[in-house]
């Protein structure tokens, strides 16, 4: 149950980064070419960010894992 939790967390954040990494590459190119002073594209911020973005997800993940790991399976199921 762990590491399905963990698994979903990774590809919704995974997911988050394929779409976000991109635009946020053309959007500060865009910048670059309207506000003096920006540097177009920093790949040393760019990729701190999505490891601490990764690093969120699972943190995220890792308080509702817990609550589900200490379920009885019986009880959940007696319940539905």
């Amino acid at each position: 149950m762990l590491r399905l939790v963990f698994c979903h967390a990774l590809l919704v954040s995974g997911a988050g980064l394929a779409i976000g990494l991109p635009v946020s590459f053309a959007v500060s190119r865009a910048m670059a070419a309207y506000v003096f002073g920006i540097v177009s594209v920093s790949f040393p911020t760019l990729t701190s960010l999505a490891g601490l973005l990764v690093l969120v997800a699972l943190a995220a993940a890792y308080f509702p894992a817990r609550r589900v790991l200490r379920v009885d399976p019986m009880a959940a199921l007696r319940y539905e």
